[in-house]
């Protein structure tokens, strides 16, 4: 498999930056598919397109459409939605930055983003996660002040990619 370039991409497919949807400018080979069909699917949340012989995110690859260059970071889409590729809603980040702009996982007890249960303590602990370390910011007697220990750190180690939960 050849490393797709811009240019290549660019022949192959159109991407519309205020809709962020892509569609094909040819036929793509062994395909059910014609010019001006939309190109790829979701999958598991994100937009993912075929070219030659490899998956591409459709987010990397409206990075690539638009910049030239294959991204060498993550791509955040700043509202959460994977499938939402338009060019405003895109932008580079860290994997701590990513993780930080989403919502509380689904395991989560609380219902607040960055507090824990702590059985032993019997309180509610507060914690951020910021480029791979796991940084402890105390304990707290309700979940929603945990969470407010979170906001705080993760304003800080995150600017505008932290998100409430």
């Amino acid at each position: 498999m050849k490393t797709l370039t811009a240019d290549r991409l660019r022949e192959l497919i159109f991407y519309d930056p205020d809709t962020g949807i892509f569609t094909w400018r040819v036929a793509p080979r062994n395909a059910c598919r014609r010019a001006g069909d939309v190109a790829g699917a979701n999958n598991s949340g994100h937009w993912k397109i075929g070219i030659g012989g490899g998956v591409y995110g459709a987010h990397r690859l409206a990075w690539l459409y638009m910049t030239g260059e294959m991204p060498n970071m993550q791509i955040d889409h700043k509202n959460m939605v994977g499938t939402d590729n338009r060019w405003s809603n895109l932008r580079l980040a860290t994997k701590s930055q990513n993780l930080a702009n989403s919502r509380a996982r689904k395991d989560n007890f609380s219902g607040f983003k960055g507090a824990y249960y702590d059985k032993k303590s019997g309180k509610w602990r507060a914690q951020v996660r910021h480029n791979g370390k796991l940084h402890s910011l105390g304990r707290f007697p309700t979940p929603r002040e945990a969470n407010a220990a979170y906001l705080v750190a993760a304003s800080k180690l995150f600017g505008e990619f932290a998100r409430a939960g």
